[in-house]
């Protein structure tokens, strides 16, 4: 688990690095007095501050999951390294059968 915190992070500075990338396009084309610029231009920029507010939502959520299953596993490790057997072992006997 501890690869998580430095993959999240890794995560979110590409994600930021995107949307500084797609900010610095609907700036470069601020001047341009094509409509059908202006109108892709607002679309992009409505949709870039629609992602910006989900992707907080969506890092938020993902976070706390991932602390909830770090303490489960910490809390209870026999448990999850039997439910992963468990699982591994039907994901065999499926993937055998096909």
């Amino acid at each position: 688990m501890s690869k998580t915190p430095d993959d999240s992070r890794r995560m979110h500075k590409e994600m930021q690095i995107i949307m500084e990338h797609a900010r610095s396009l609907v700036e470069a084309t601020s001047g341009e007095l094509d409509d059908r610029v202006k109108s892709a231009r607002a679309a992009l920029d409505e949709r870039l501050e629609s992602a910006r507010h989900e992707y907080g939502e969506l890092e938020n959520e993902l976070m706390e999951q991932v602390k909830a299953a770090d303490a489960f596993m910490h809390a209870k490790p026999y448990y999850a390294i039997g439910g992963t057997l468990i699982a591994g072992l039907f994901l065999g006997w499926f993937i055998s059968r096909q």
